[in-house]
């Protein structure tokens, strides 16, 4: 068999890379460039039949009660220092140690009472009867340390509040403790975190803020 020349061999290749090239038709952008892939719908969305057994109760079978979810609102001022926490049943203020206390200290800050002030005026408004009052420390120190200390903040507290509450008082009932580390709510490895574990939380029930009975 003869040898095919070079240039016929040539010519021969150049004429399958055109058809290749043009047989795809010329290059475009997509329409939507932005559009996710199977983003596009190609089907309209099927019958759903409203009749279908599939979407009944079935004989007997009736629907549960309504229940109402226990929704949480948490408000911080800006400087974390006082947070506000409402749940369906209970309202809760944790203050940080620091705008309660100096440093290692059970002993109140004259700043302190404007803020009791507040939560006691909240605990009437509310007509709370059963008020919690627990203090919090972060990690350092020994345990048994914290333990006194966040017990003794935590009746300092208690003892402004009962003051602030006036005759109201005795209509309430107190429960106060100390925790030391337990129930963080931060990270105790960084000094913001034990900010915030460093605190003197105040709990009581929700009421009816109208309810003047």
């Amino acid at each position: 068999m003869a040898a095919t020349p070079r240039s016929a061999r040539t010519l021969t290749a150049l004429a399958v890379l055109a058809t290749l090239v043009f047989a795809g038709g010329p290059a475009h952008a997509d329409d939507d460039p932005s559009a996710p892939p199977g983003s596009v719908t190609t089907s309209p969305p099927p019958d759903v039949d409203a009749n279908s057994p599939g979407l009944k109760l079935a004989d007997g079978a009736t629907l549960a009660g309504a229940k109402v979810l226990d929704i949480k609102s948490v408000v911080e001022d800006l400087g974390g220092e006082e947070r506000r926490e409402d749940t369906n049943a209970d309202v809760t203020f944790a203050l940080q140690a620091e705008v309660l206390f100096p440093k290692d200290s059970s002993k109140l800050n004259p700043d302190a009472q404007s803020r009791i002030q507040a939560i006691a005026d909240e605990i009437k408004a509310q007509h709370a009867t059963t008020v919690r009052v627990f203090g919090f420390t972060d990690s350092l120190g020994s345990y048994a340390h914290g333990l006194t200390l966040s017990k003794n903040r935590a009746e300092q507290v208690h003892d402004r509040l009962a003051a602030a509450l006036g005759s109201s008082d005795t209509d309430i009932t107190f429960e106060v403790r100390g925790y030391s580390e337990d129930y963080p709510i931060a990270d105790n490895t960084s000094e913001q975190g034990r900010r915030k574990n460093r605190r003197v939380e105040v709990t009581f029930p929700r009421g009816s803020a109208g309810d003047k009975s």
